[in-house]
């Protein structure tokens, strides 16, 4: 009963092993670089109310730092 165990865990371990590589077949050419370039409509439409939504933060960021400020040197 072990030596089948044995045995089948061996087969199991043998049959998960990575195939050998193909050495005839080229690699694939990338086709993401080639999309991206394509579609730079589309990436800077979505982007641009990122972009904004960023800036409107930055600024609402510094203000309440000045505000802060404001108030450490009124002394408050």
């Amino acid at each position: 009963m072990r030596n089948v165990l044995l045995a089948s865990l061996c087969l199991a371990l043998c049959a998960c092993s990575d195939p050998p590589p193909n050495e005839e077949a080229p690699p694939p050419e990338p086709q993401a670089a080639a999309a991206a370039e394509e579609h730079t409509e589309l990436r800077d439409a979505m982007q641009a109310p990122l972009d904004k939504a960023r800036a409107v933060e930055a600024e609402q960021e510094q203000r309440d730092a000045d505000r802060d400020q404001a108030l450490e040197d009124a002394g408050g």
